[in-house]
């Protein structure tokens, strides 16, 4: 079935839903919707292939919804919907969507992850529920404490997959499953069905359908990715900062290789004025909440993030992504530029990368299907010319494993989450050609802020000169 000749009036979905999509704004599904929707009320396992930001979590959570639109006979008073996702940031998204499109049919939803109180979570658990959204690790602790009752448990659903099989997450997926009913519907979706993926799927799911739709090597045609060659890590920061004062940047998500340097470059581009977040795993979840609240909200204009912003986040102004560092896994790359050109939106995707990253550029490359044009900046151009990355040479070389060389490598200690206001905005410094990189740290660096007006170690910004 097509997308373009049905509308989700045509996709049988219960008339509580269809208002909530409808007050949505929502007419005509997504390829995958459009495919996925009608396997899953028939009653099928699934196993679905999607691009990210192609409308996935309304793909599930639709059908879902519909279960509980018909009443169940258990007095349990467990979920009859779990969903499983590898971050945080996701379950949130999924519990989000649960709540808007089931806002008729009254499910409730709650949604269990690590970083939140465990009191709070045993309240919540406490009290009838409809759709459980949760991490493994976290919910597996609450099962074996015997704090969830699954006994009336009719659908399962593995959202990122793939990123789950990443992360080291499958064991306790396994054990989770293993504990579940055996009469229920598994849903599963992956970026990809292939190898170690397809086989969990077979051991888990029941005969299941399979989709495939926009698969990754498709080009998102709505973002224009650049790559930028640089010398060193002063190089790299002045360009970063000549490219975050730009007109056309909204909002932007800058992705660093580790949570350390995460940071220290929120810190310093919180110094040199911009309202600037960071996001990473080691913040606790109330502070990841408010960061993103704060980002929704368009309080702040650059979040510094680990790959744990690479799915989960949709923020229709999101205009730019900027690989500081580019990703360990040629995968994460697709994942990352994923967050912006989002809901039709037009965005941009730029890569920074040293001589030595050049192998690393060719993997992305091959992943993808599509070259990304080496792009140069009056101003700002690299002492040695672009590289090749399509010819015989293109081989680390003396044995050395390819890196991010030009990488962040300032102070060891720095600040977390928001920083930053309007007033504190007015000190940034117009000159495109000093970065913030070739300045001596002030102060001891040693904040530790996960929300505005917390601690008292916060630093004023200094100009660039």
């Amino acid at each position: 079935m097509s997308s373009e000749t049905v509308s989700f009036e045509n996709l049988d979905l219960h008339p509580s839903i269809l208002r909530a999509l409808e007050e949505a704004g929502y007419v005509t599904p997504t390829p995958i919707q459009a495919q996925a929707i009608p396997e899953v009320l028939a009653g099928h396992d699934l196993m679905a292939s999607a691009q990210t930001g192609t409308g996935k979590t309304a793909a599930f959570t639709l059908p879902a919804l519909n279960l509980l639109a018909t009443p169940h006979p258990s007095k349990s008073r467990g979920p009859r919907i779990l969903v499983l996702t590898p971050t945080r940031e996701l379950a949130a998204q999924v519990n989000e969507a649960a709540r808007k499109y089931g806002k008729f049919i009254r499910a409730r939803t709650v949604s269990i992850v690590g970083g939140m109180p465990y009191p709070l979570q045993n309240k919540l658990l406490s009290q009838p529920l409809d759709i459980l959204v949760a991490t493994p690790g976290r919910l597996l602790d609450h099962m074996e404490r015997g704090r969830i009752d699954m006994s009336r448990l009719q659908m399962l659903i593995l959202d990122e997959a793939d990123r789950m099989l990443d992360m080291g997450f499958m064991p306790d997926v396994e054990r989770i499953c293993n504990a579940l009913p055996a009469e229920r519907q598994t849903l599963l979706f992956s970026a990809t069905l292939d190898g170690n993926i397809g086989n969990i799927a077979r051991q888990i799911l029941r005969t299941p359908k399979t989709i495939q739709v926009a698969a990754q090597k498709e080009k998102h045609a709505n973002i224009e990715q650049r790559l930028h060659f640089v010398d060193d890590m002063n190089h790299k920061n002045k360009l970063l900062e000549h490219l975050l004062i730009g007109a056309e940047v909204n909002q932007a998500i800058v992705f660093t290789s580790t949570k350390r340097h995460a940071d220290l470059l929120a810190e310093d581009l919180y110094a040199a004025g911009h309202k600037t977040a960071a996001l990473h795993g080691d913040m606790t979840q109330g502070a990841r909440n408010r960061t993103l609240t704060k980002l929704r909200h368009g309080d702040v204009k650059v979040l510094v993030a680990t790959d744990v912003a690479a799915r989960g986040i949709d923020v229709h102004g999101i205009t730019h992504v900027i690989n500081y560092d580019l990703p360990k896994f040629a995968e994460d790359y697709v994942h990352r530029i994923g967050r912006t050109g989002r809901a039709g939106n037009m965005g941009v995707a730029v890569s920074f990368a040293s001589h030595a990253d050049r192998y690393q550029v060719r993997k992305i490359e091959q992943f993808t299907g599509q070259r990304i044009e080496a792009t140069v900046i009056e101003g700002f151009e690299p002492r040695r010319p672009a590289p090749r990355t399509d010819g015989p040479n293109d081989r680390p070389r003396s044995g050395k494993k390819p890196g991010n060389s030009a990488g962040y490598k300032g102070r060891t200690q720095g600040a977390q989450g928001y920083r930053g206001d309007d007033s504190r905005n007015q000190n940034r410094s117009a000159n495109p050609g000093q970065g913030f990189g070739d300045r001596r740290p002030s102060g001891n660096g040693s904040g530790n802020r996960q929300d505005a007006g917390r601690g008292n170690s916060a630093r004023r910004p200094r100009n660039f000169a």
